[in-house]
Parts: structure tokens; C-alpha cells; sequence
């Protein structure tokens, strides 16, 4: 069995205990499918107070953290995956500057063997902590107080994705992303809600007719609400006769 190994460089560790003892993947934890271990920078810390960080040179608002402790905090992960003969992570900054994090990033990450994410705070990290990425990633164009958000939708975003974390596989390349759409729409019970009522054709037993009702309600629902995955799509003659088509299916 195949463990993906998570390591995450924080100031705040108790922000990762709540993904790791709850929901399904507290349930890949405790069955070895993955771990999540973290390194403290304070531990690292060169002066009595254990700062992690410092005012910027050049002047400005806000902190900057020092780069030693978090090289450090990288350092002492490094030497215990050489000690325990295991990969070293690939490392990656988490930080509103990276590229977008995709559903396509996740099922990268999943192949991989060790992760490091390393979380920023206060007005970010000391430029020579970048230079030691593989990459930077972030959540979109919005700010976080510090990057252990990020991090823990990075973990279940890329957990999710590993065999035996899921019990039923055919989710994951139905949902939302998986291939480029937007999920269709669902329903469940009751048949009629507030005057509302299930489509007929999901009640019709008729896989096809699902089947393809729910491809064009995907396409219909990504050209309305994101426009930007709509165009990257490739359409074949198949969906442009879906788009085309006025009934219900």
C-alpha cells in the first residue's frame, strides 16, 4: 500500500488537527492511505522570543517572515525523509502570488509520493524562501490570513483523489472539474418540493436519456456561470446537437 506523505511547514499546527481527526480523511489516516506531519518554524527560531519574523527591509507595513527558521523548519523535513529512506516532498509555497489551484493540480499532486506545503503569514516570506520552491500555489484572487486554509484544501482536494479514499470511484469523474464541466444538476427525495418537482427524466429508468440530459445540463450550467471553462472546451458533434436541442434531454 501506497502512503502519500503531507508535510506542512506552519507556525500554527493545531489548525491541521481538525482534517486530520475528522470526515474521510481522518478515515485515510488511521487506514495509512496518507499522513500529515507538520514542522513548527518557532522550533526553529535563532533568538530567546523564537520570532519568526521581522519588520521588511526597505520599509513598509506589516511583517515579513525571517527566512531562517522557515529553511530550517524545510531542512529538518528533508533530513528525517532521508533518515527514514522515504522521498524528499516536493515543496510547494502557498501564497495568493502562485498559480490558481485546479482539480488538474490535484490529480498531479495525488501521483506524487510527498508533498510540502509551506504556509506564508503576515505580509508573506523573505524572497530567498521562493527560490527554494518547486512551485506556488494559491486558493484565487483573495487574502488569507495566512496560507494553512490553503494548505488544508490542498491536502483534501489531492487526498480525495487517492485509491481506497473514496468508496465509489465513478464520483470523482462525474463531479464538478473532473473534466473540465461543471457537476449537473442533482436531486434526491422528495419527488416534489414546494411546488417543485424532479425532472421526469430522471424518474424514466432510461440510462441514456440520463445520460445525456445530464451532459447538457453540465454544458448548459458551465456556458452560464463560467464562461472561461466553457471556451476551453472542446466540443464534439455530440454536445453541440445536446446545446441545440430545446426539450428537457
Amino acid at each position: 500500500m501506497t502512503t502519500l506523505r503531507f508535510e506542512v511547514v506552519t507556525i500554527f499546527p493545531a489548525l491541521l488537527d481538525a482534517i486530520a481527526s475528522a470526515g474521510l480523511l481522518s478515515k485515510a489516516v488511521a487506514g495509512g492511505l496518507l499522513s500529515i506531519e507538520c514542522e513548527n518554524p518557532r522550533g526553529h527560531a535563532t533568538d530567546r522570543h523564537r520570532s519568526v519574523d521581522d519588520s521588511p527591509y526597505g520599509g513598509g507595513s506589516g511583517m515579513v517572515m525571517l527566512p531562517v527558521p522557515l529553511l530550517a523548519a524545510i531542512a529538518a523535513l528533508d533530513a528525517r525523509a532521508d533518515a527514514a529512506q522515504r522521498p524528499r516532498a516536493r515543496r510547494i509555497l502557498m501564497t495568493p502570488q502562485g498559480k490558481p489551484f485546479t482539480q488538474a493540480h490535484a490529480q498531479r499532486l495525488a501521483a506524487e509520493p510527498a508533498l510540502m506545503l509551506v504556509c506564508g503569514r503576515y505580509e508573506g516570506v523573505d524572497e530567498r524562501v521562493r527560490e527554494v520552491m518547486d512551485e506556488e500555489l494559491s486558493l484565487g484572487d483573495f487574502v488569507l490570513n495566512g496560507g494553512e486554509t490553503a494548505a488544508m484544501a490542498v491536502i483534501e482536494s489531492v487526498g480525495r483523489l487517492l485509491p481506497g479514499v473514496l468508496g465509489n470511484r465513478e464520483s470523482l469523474e462525474e463531479e464538478s472539474h473532473a473534466a473540465g464541466l461543471l457537476e449537473y444538476p442533482q436531486y434526491t427525495r422528495p419527488r416534489e418540493l414546494g411546488g417543485r418537482a424532479v425532472p421526469e427524466v430522471l424518474l424514466s429508468g432510461d440510462h441514456a436519456r440520463i445520460a445525456r440530459y445530464r451532459r447538457r445540463q453540465a454544458l448548459l450550467r458551465t456556458r452560464a456561470r463560467r464562461p472561461d471553462l466553457f471556451e476551453a472546451l472542446t466540443l464534439d458533434r455530440k454536445d453541440r446537437a445536446l446545446l441545440d436541442h430545446d426539450g428537457e434531454d
